[in-house]
């Protein structure tokens, strides 16, 4: 397994090892040893998510602001651009965003840690998107950021995404500041 810190502190790109043969192949996902040993000593999961979606479609950018998750994502099938945004009051990085490519051939995970807003867009006909969550979601607690904020500017590798009409109207990283809607972290 190889673990890269991205250029975001605490948002790590996770390389598992790969086992491949000609029945298929065979990873880890989650090692609670393995993974907590490196870089996750006091990770604790309660709730697993799957996400299908279609080409186009963009989720995001989301985060819970009293009970902020923790998610370790990864694709089981298809591609998605996977983007993290740093929403941690305090943080030299904040507003500040990474992405990156999640397949079914590459195999990766990101890390994206309480404190960070977390959206995708997918790149393939379809994609199944699977991620472990550090606190259980709670819908009176669920807050997002515009995906086209253009104070934080994402790349994202579509002009004209699908979006739910709840992310249609979310508000930018600035408005959600100046009404006091984001987690409080200590940086």
């Amino acid at each position: 397994m190889k673990i890269d810190d991205s250029k975001l502190s605490g948002v790590l790109l996770i390389e598992p090892d790969v086992y491949n043969d000609e029945r298929g192949f065979f990873l880890e996902t989650w090692h609670q040893g393995r993974y907590r040993d490196s870089h996750f000593p006091d990770v604790a999961f309660v709730q697993d998510n799957h996400s299908r979606s279609t080409r186009g479609v963009l989720r995001g950018l989301h985060f819970q602001k009293d009970f902020a998750q923790g998610k370790l994502v990864q694709v089981c099938r298809g591609r998605v651009f996977d983007v993290a945004v740093d929403i941690r009051i305090g943080s030299p990085e904040f507003g500040h965003w990474v992405g990156h490519e999640l397949s079914d051939d590459n195999h990766h995970q990101l890390w994206i840690p309480p404190g960070f807003a977390h959206g995708f867009c997918t790149l393939s006909d379809s994609a199944d998107l699977m991620y472990k969550c550090t606190e259980i979601y709670r819908a009176d607690d669920d807050f997002g950021i515009a995906w086209d904020d253009p104070g934080i500017a994402v790349r994202w590798p579509v002009s004209d995404p699908v979006l739910s009409d709840k992310d249609k109207k979310l508000p930018t990283l600035s408005e959600v500041e100046k009404t006091g809607g984001l987690p409080v972290f200590q940086v």
